[in-house]
């Protein structure tokens, strides 16, 4: 048959490489994809959100089967509309994908399910998210030094109100000469402050650790992870005053932060059957030492030892097939790829998100290692023909380094042309997964045509190796030997597995 990918990044070229690789494929699409698909399959040029050229050019060319990557089409209906049109697709339909495009009814979902994850609440306003941050318990005494017409000691229960006594202190209304000061205690250690300013700030600089999230699709950027009342109040404005994320920002969650080892479980399933895939970790953290801003991902390897048999069987037993049931019992059956992330606490594993398709760069790391046909396990899932599927891996571990543009996760640079793929790609057991990349010159003839940056991770560049260590040096390999300008990577991936208080 003829397999049609939707897609544009580097999950979306290793789902081509590896669906080419079938047996049963004829030929193998992608739409629109990369400069990487270009060589591993046939560019489509219709964008992933162009539902109708799609289904059109399906039908056009009788494509047997569509794999859809990114979550976006999901979240809009892609899988509805294929369905009508009596097309086979991978992917859960529109009700289902809400399980990934509203994190509001995926912490719902979870509270009747009984799926263990973190406490959190709800906001609508910005004012209402302000006000419950600093609500939270804070034991502060605020006492005045200096001439001033509050002499009392004022217990303070909450950052509001330790805010609000520093405020009326400070305030010239109150002051009966110059030189007020304020004392803040705190278990009986004590600080004086000159100034409103330094007291506000340290009061908002106290520990408290929690996790804003914006409830729509934001592109993998609308989570913030916060040490304190200054951060959580930030990530607020943005998301709800600032708009930055534009309507996935109707909505915040507010959740208590996490203490564990992060990590991600990706299952397939047909509704009835739930097939967990190897294990793996992926990293976070832009920089090293799991430092900086969090980004879709810098890097991933497979398998981790964070997850044993038995956290696996309580993963499946506790998480997916509650999911997967109350999905269906709600009459949203699910079918595709079940994405949990994971906090993997002294309690137990916790779910910080779940995503309906297949995690980036988790896929790069799981297809070098996949042996079996993924051409026929994606169709048995999308015909719920998956109870006797089997699936075979490689016993080898495998890493996959992001090498990212100058700027991400932030503003980031396009058009710088890459070099060295190909002598990357010559590494025993490497393969190098294009992400933001295009090409420039003549499209028809993608190994004749340069290859330019056109995101902010361009390249996954894979290994598998004997060992896990191997894996790395061959990856790090493949990377130190490709090269554009202001292009960077993490430099220890694959290290030991990631430590955090984050979520996704």
């Amino acid at each position: 048959m003829k397999v049609l990918v939707i897609g544009k990044g580097g999950r979306e070229h290793a789902l081509c490489w590896k669906l080419k690789q079938s047996r049963k494929a004829t030929a193998v699409f992608c739409a629109p994809g990369n400069a990487g698909t270009a060589v591993d399959a046939q560019n489509v040029p219709i964008d992933a959100s162009d539902i109708r050229g799609l289904v059109q050019f399906a039908r056009r060319e009788n494509i047997g089967l569509t794999v859809v990557g990114p979550e976006e089409p999901l979240v809009r209906g892609i899988v509805d509309v294929f369905q009508r049109e009596g097309l086979t697709v991978f992917g859960p339909k529109q009700e289902a994908a809400e399980l990934e495009g509203s994190k509001v009814f995926a912490k719902e979902l979870m509270r009747q399910a009984g799926i263990p994850t973190a406490e959190y609440r709800v906001f609508q306003s910005s004012p209402d998210a302000e006000n419950y941050v600093l609500s939270r318990e804070l034991a502060l005494v605020v006492r005045s030094r200096g001439r001033s017409t509050i002499r009392h000691t004022l217990h303070c229960k909450t950052a509001g109100e330790t805010l609000e006594a520093i405020d009326r202190i400070m305030d010239p209304r109150e002051m009966l000469a110059p030189g007020v000061q304020v004392e803040l205690e705190e278990r009986g250690r004590r600080r004086v402050f000159n100034t409103r300013e330094e007291a506000r700030d340290f009061v908002l600089g106290r520990p408290l650790p929690l996790v804003i999230k914006a409830d729509g699709l934001a592109a993998g950027k609308g989570v913030h992870v916060c040490d304190n009342a200054r951060q959580a109040l930030d990530a607020i404005d943005q998301i709800m005053f600032r708009r930055v994320f534009g309507k996935a920002g109707d909505r915040v969650i507010i959740e208590e932060r996490l203490d564990g080892r992060e990590t991600s479980v990706l299952a397939i399933t047909d509704g009835r059957t739930i097939i967990p895939l190897e294990t793996c970790q992926d990293h976070k953290r832009a920089f090293d030492h799991d430092e900086g801003p969090n980004t879709g991902g810098m890097g991933a390897f497979s398998p981790t030892d964070s997850i044993s048999p038995e956290v696996m069987e309580q993963v499946e037993r506790e998480i997916l097939v509650p999911a997967i049931h109350s999905l269906k019992r709600t009459r949203r059956p699910f079918r595709g790829v079940l994405y949990a992330g994971l906090m993997l606490t002294n309690q137990g594993p916790r779910v910080l998100e779940f995503n309906v398709r297949f995690g980036d760069p988790e896929t790069q790391t799981l297809l070098v290692r996949l042996k079996s046909d993924l051409l026929e396990l994606l169709y048995a899932a999308a015909t719920e023909r998956l109870a006797d599927f089997e699936i075979e891996w490689d016993p080898r571990p495998a890493v996959t380094v992001v090498m990212a543009a100058a700027g991400y996760p932030g503003a980031h640079e396009r058009g710088q042309a890459i070099h060295n793929i190909e002598l990357a790609d010559r590494i025993p057991g490497v393969k190098v997964f294009h992400a933001g990349t295009t090409l420039r010159g003549d499209s028809s003839r993608p190994r004749e045509s340069r290859v330019v940056s056109d995101g902010g991770r361009v390249l996954n560049v894979s290994a598998v190796g004997d060992t896990l260590p191997d894996a790395q040096s061959r990856a790090y390999q493949a990377a130190r030997a490709i090269s554009f300008e202001g292009g960077w990577y993490r430099h220890d991936i694959g290290g030991k597995p990631p430590r955090s208080e984050s979520a996704r």
